[in-house]
């Protein structure tokens, strides 16, 4: 599952770009790869511990938001 979650992370970056830089993108596309995206993003939950154990690279959560 981590290997998942990164990748997850490495791909929503790349379509973020993608959407960015005017990348033609239809909607029913779009909603398919966000989908497919979220199935493995981390959680507020995953973003919480690795803030713990690398301070320097993540913040911790606001306890009141939920995933």
């Amino acid at each position: 599952m981590p290997c998942e979650r990164t990748q997850a992370v490495l791909r929503t970056r790349e379509l973020l770009k993608a959407l960015a830089f005017g990348t033609c993108i239809d909607a029913a596309t779009l909603q398919h790869r966000a989908e497919a995206l979220l199935r493995d993003f981390p959680t507020a939950s995953d973003l919480d511990i690795s803030a713990a154990a690398l301070p320097g690279t993540w913040a911790r959560i606001d306890a009141r938001r939920s995933d």
